[in-house]
């Protein structure tokens, strides 16, 4: 069967805007952090939920009502340049639609079935043609490329994994630029949601290393066709994974405020989620909440998601969700806990449970053991024994080497910029002489 071209892409996306929608979602986006607003300050001005200044944020999605671009508009001052820009993104794709009719599908709609994509802003008629081009031919699709999907995205987690996102970008998108063009092909309602969910899930993963990475662009492209794929398939459970991931880039790129919006699109219909994803969701609203000071949020929040997990039942959990064992559950509520221990000066409220993350995360996922082991490197530091911080520091340096991460690299600075105050130490002083990449630099300073 075909694989689709076979000269993809191995570089990121064209980042120019690929119609006038994707235009006007650009605009508004910079227009409203030019006026210095969140989403949620803009939707408050507006009177409209979060969730729908999110939505009118994103690209290749459904084009949004006139009322809601006209009450943008006027709160962002744009004099009518928004609502001008939604007029002819309206002619543009009315353009499209008799250039490009869409094509009957002959097969079963499984979205149809779970009503995902009730919630989805994109228009699920339609193929992104930037990972499935209409030249691509239809083809018929058996379970076995389903799983050939499935071992393509677990060579590149493991390769996340094992070396960081540095090293898996790249296989992660020529995998996914090869077997994204199959969800053109023709399929039963059983074998096609099963592909979809594979290639978002390969999307996902794609998107995560280029965003370990560093590579933002690329990694929110592939995340936007990741979602796509879970709303086309009508699953919740890749759905609440892909906003979840999408939430930890808003949050690291725009801040808690934003994210905490995608993950409250995440949580919608928790009843049909895992007891493993509702605890993920839990902890990861638990971290942003924290970060936004708070504490007691997420200290209730925290608690909740430990319920969710006591819930978990072994062999339940989707494919994607595999990472998320006790390790990583410890891990994630401990990060979640790290400015609370810092505002009440509590280092056992977060030290604890990294502690014991550290203790399960085994050898097969080194990135996390090195985010957890500098995590508590630098709480330590503030809060705790200078010394043992230094020798935690100094086993993170030690295994940050050997991963391509560049958000391992960030950690490790603001492990950097926590120890000046004790250098008069010898041992922090030679934790600051690695991470400075200055070895030769042994006299303590006076």
């Amino acid at each position: 069967m075909s694989r689709g071209p076979t000269d993809y892409p191995t570089t990121e996306l064209d980042r120019q805007p690929q119609s006038v929608a994707d235009e006007l979602a650009r605009e508004i986006k910079r227009l409203r952090k030019g006026a210095g607003m969140s989403q949620r300050v803009l939707a408050s001005k507006i009177g409209y939920s979060r969730q729908y200044v999110t939505m009118t944020e994103w690209e290749d999605s459904n084009l949004p009502s006139c009322e809601l671009v006209a009450a943008i508009d006027k709160a962002l001052q744009a004099n009518g340049a928004l609502i001008a820009l939604r007029g002819q993104a309206s002619n543009d794709q009315q353009a499209r639609r008799r250039t490009h009719p869409s094509k009957p599908d002959t097969s079963d709609e499984p979205g149809k079935a779970l009503t995902a994509n009730v919630f989805s802003p994109f228009n699920l008629e339609s193929v992104p043609a930037s990972y499935a081009p209409d030249s691509c031919s239809a083809t018929s699709i058996e379970w076995s490329d389903v799983e050939e999907v499935k071992e393509a995205t677990r060579r590149a987690a493991n390769a996340e994994n094992l070396h960081g996102g540095g090293s898996a970008k790249t296989i992660g998108s020529e995998q996914l630029y090869r077997f994204a063009p199959l969800v053109r092909g023709r399929a039963a309602s059983e074998t096609r949601r099963a592909l979809l969910e594979a290639v978002g899930n390969l999307s996902g993963v794609a998107a995560f290393a280029a965003f370990d990475d560093g590579d933002f662009s690329t990694a929110e492209q592939h995340f936007r066709f990741a979602l796509w794929c879970a709303d086309s398939a009508g699953s919740w459970e890749l759905r609440a994974s892909v906003l979840a991931d999408m939430a930890r880039v808003t949050a690291y790129t725009n801040g808690a405020d934003d994210a905490l919006s995608l993950i409250e699109l995440a949580q919608v219909r928790s009843d049909r989620l895992s007891a493993t994803t509702r605890a993920m969701l839990g902890a990861l609203r638990a971290q942003l909440l924290a970060a936004l000071g708070r504490n007691d949020d997420a200290l209730n929040q925290v608690a909740r998601s430990d319920d969710d997990f006591a819930d978990s039942v072994p062999g339940e959990n989707a494919p994607w969700m595999c990472y998320y064992d006790e390790a990583e559950h410890l891990g994630s509520t401990g990060k979640a806990l790290i400015p609370v221990a810092l505002a009440r000066n509590q280092i056992d409220l977060a030290a604890l449970r990294i502690s014991q993350a550290i203790r399960r995360q085994g050898h097969g996922y080194p990135r996390s053991r090195t985010f957890s082991l500098t995590r508590l490197a630098t709480l330590t530091m503030r809060i705790g024994d200078p010394w043992e911080a230094a020798h935690l520091g100094l086993q993170a340096a030690g295994e940050a080497k050997e991963l391509r991460s560049q958000r391992i690299r960030d950690e490790l600075q603001v492990l950097t910029r926590a120890s000046i105050k004790h250098l008069r130490i010898p041992e922090v002083y030679r934790l600051y002489s690695v991470l400075t990449d200055d070895p030769e630099a042994i006299e303590v300073p006076l």
